[in-house]
Formats: structure tokens, C-alpha cells, sequence
């Protein structure tokens, strides 16, 4: 089984279609809704959990960019500026995918973006702002 983490964009156009039903059903892929703010007539965004197959998921994907759906990975749209970054700690305990962990032996905080499901929790938390989201709720409700 392949699972990838996903950040889809639906242009305004085809947000009142059933594009993640038929993505399920056409491709025989298992999905989980990680987040989404879809309005009809408005640009949506959905953080989705895609599972099955490699070449499904692959099918999937081209069905989703052939309707105009941009596609990225999650980790593409997350990252830490560790510039900022102090390494305190704060947004390991929060973190439900344990994309944000503590070394123990270096006592420094890794960030595995592969394992970001963007909840968005880390931002919040992070007292100096490191944790940087290029997608957002905000932005697509603005």
C-alpha cells in the first residue's frame, strides 16, 4: 500500500463535482479528508490522505491535474525556517504525526515533512513563527 499526503487546489469551476468520490471510485484509492474548505463558485483547498496502489495513486493524480486541480505534496507546502528556529521543543508535543520529534542523544527538534499531515498545529505554538504554511484557510476564504 502507497500513501501520500496532498495539497489539492479545486478552481472555482468544478467545486460543485464530486471529484474526490470519483477519484475514490475510477482508481480504487482510499482517501482520508485531512482538511478542506470547498465553496461552490470559489477556489477550494483540501489536505488529503491518498492510499492504494503506486500506479492507482499515480492514475489518480493525473485525473485530478487533467480537471485542472492543482496538485502538490504536503511537504512541499510546509517547511521550517531554521534561521528562526531555537529549537525549544514547543511544537513536538503537539504534533499528532510526529513529523516534529525531539532527538533524544542531540536534544534537537527534527522536522520529517513526509510525515506532515499540515494540521497547522506547529504553527500556532511556535513561539518565534518557524514553521511557514503556504497554504491556508485564510487565503482561500479571503
Amino acid at each position: 500500500m502507497y500513501t501520500k499526503v496532498l495539497v489539492l487546489r479545486f478552481p472555482p469551476e468544478v467545486t460543485d463535482e464530486p471529484i474526490i468520490c470519483n477519484l475514490s471510485r475510477k482508481h480504487d484509492l482510499c482517501f482520508n479528508i485531512l482538511k478542506a474548505t470547498i465553496l461552490p463558485g470559489r477556489e477550494g483547498l483540501m489536505v488529503l490522505e491518498l492510499s492504494g496502489h503506486k500506479r492507482h495513486v499515480r492514475e489518480g493524480l493525473s485525473y485530478l491535474k487533467d480537471l485542472g486541480v492543482g496538485v502538490k505534496s504536503v511537504e512541499q507546502e510546509i517547511r521550517r525556517n531554521d534561521d528562526v528556529c531555537y529549537q525549544c521543543g514547543v511544537c513536538t508535543g503537539i504534533c499528532p504525526s510526529h513529523a516534529l520529534h525531539m532527538d533524544r542523544e542531540t536534544m534537537e527538534v527534527i522536522f520529517d515533512p513526509k510525515e506532515c499531515t499540515g494540521c497547522e498545529l506547529c504553527v500556532a505554538v511556535c513561539p518565534v513563527r518557524a514553521m511557514e504554511i503556504r497554504f491556508s484557510r485564510d487565503r482561500v476564504l479571503a
